[in-house]
């Protein structure tokens, strides 16, 4: 391992959707590039399909040579930080001043009124307010990020939009992909959490079923709440339009993706980012995604490119979900609009050629990229200044039908 590195992404573990942008990272570093893994996959994940043992040419292990990977962090150009709840990583690059981009989800995932809790408080100056002068920047993995971090007055005017990105695929001809897709087929896949919320598509189901509509719904996942969805799924009668296909890799869910028109996300404000948001835009799926979700104001506008409705009106979902099985031009003129936001802005290739020429007009880095120089940051997309907007306003202003987000 070499002595220095340029640049080092610190998190818990590789996966799927951070791979894409780690690569490219490496290749416009020249290879001067690490990802430093702080544990082993859990089970869970690996019971979904993902897959534990990576091997790529810049993944470091901590638990397994932990001198030399602290080493590194110390001393290297500039630390990635993210996914990891142990400060200890970084405590001495941010005591000695160099270079830390923190990559977080949003603070107060179950509510900002936990803002006044005194200890709360305390450890968020610690770990963050403390150093808002600092050569410590904030990539904003969700769109309530900015508001959280607002609250404890922490980076002022150095938060960046930011997010997942996994795997963007170009589709040599996306018309076929788009006639391809399975007429009033839906979506939904995920954990079976109580935040997720996996009775709702089932209730979908129901309400369209009620109308005669012709549908056919797939449902991946599987979890804690199986048996709760598996009661809903005979009480409703949906045997006829609802498949429960149980876990699948994540290869196999981008075909599913693929065959899809509709993509439901039904989580509420406990997803943070939420990247299966990402994947269904670039399989040319309309998503409908609740409002509270971190990756849909971002990525999804609302009637352009997608449809958003506010957490807890679950009856918006209904409408929504029949409204574009009843007009399948739109639902394929949404799918393709939300393919081209993926293509053209929120992909791995973007964000990191964004964030390393940022990193080279901070001067944390000695590398060009070659990308234009006009301006200090873009104005949208990934590497983007990052809107403090509050909770209350949020769903108005992202139907209101203005500039994105």
């Amino acid at each position: 391992m070499a002595d220095t590195v340029q640049f080092v992404f610190i998190s818990n573990y590789i996966n799927h959707h951070q791979i894409p942008f780690c690569n490219v990272m490496y290749k416009l570093l020249q290879g001067d590039f690490l990802f430093i893994q702080t544990e082993a996959m859990e089970q869970e994940r690996i019971n979904m399909g993902w897959q534990s043992e990576v091997e790529v040419p810049y993944l470091r292990r901590y638990y397994e040579e932990p001198d030399k990977c602290q080493g590194v962090i110390d001393s290297c150009g500039v630390a990635l930080f993210g996914g990891v709840e142990d400060e200890s990583y970084i405590t001495k690059r941010l005591h000695n001043g160099l270079p830390v981009i923190r990559y977080c989800e949003r603070l107060y995932k179950t509510g900002q009124w936990k803002a006044i809790s005194p200890r709360g408080l305390l450890r968020k100056y610690k770990d963050h307010t403390k150093y808002r002068r600092r050569a410590v920047y904030l990539l904003c993995a969700g769109a309530y990020v900015a508001s959280d971090f607002h609250i404890v007055r922490a980076y002022p005017g150095k938060m960046l939009r930011w997010g997942y990105f996994p795997e963007t695929r170009h589709y040599e001809d996306i018309e076929a992909l788009m006639d391809n897709k399975q007429a009033g087929n839906i979506l939904w896949a995920a954990r079976f959490l109580d935040w997720k919320h996996p009775e709702l598509p089932l209730k979908t189901a129901k309400w369209l079923k009620d109308k005669g509509l012709r549908f056919h719904m797939d449902i991946i996942g599987g979890g804690e709440e199986e048996a709760m969805v598996r009661r809903l799924y005979e009480e409703y009668k949906l045997r006829d339009c609802v498949t429960l296909q149980g876990y699948k890799t994540p290869e196999e869910v981008r075909g599913f993706m693929e065959r899809a028109d509709i993509f439901l996300i039904t989580s509420d404000r406990n997803e943070g980012w939420g990247a299966v948001v990402n994947e269904a835009m670039n399989s040319g799926c309309a998503v409908i995604g609740n409002h509270m979700i971190g990756a849909v104001p971002f990525l999804v506008e609302h009637g352009k490119n997608g449809y958003i409705y506010q957490d807890g009106h679950e009856e918006q979902l209904y409408h929504m979900t029949e409204q574009l099985l009843q007009n399948r031009p739109l639902c394929r003129s949404l799918g393709r609009e939300a393919m081209q936001t993926i293509f053209t802005e929120w992909n791995s290739e973007n964000a990191a050629l964004r964030l390393v020429e940022f990193c080279r007009r901070q001067g944390f880095l000695d590398i060009g990229t070659g990308a234009e120089e006009s301006e200090q940051f873009p104005k949208t997309g990934p590497g983007s200044p990052a809107p403090v907007i509050s909770e209350r306003k949020m769903y108005s202003l992202l139907i209101s039908g203005g500039d994105k987000l």
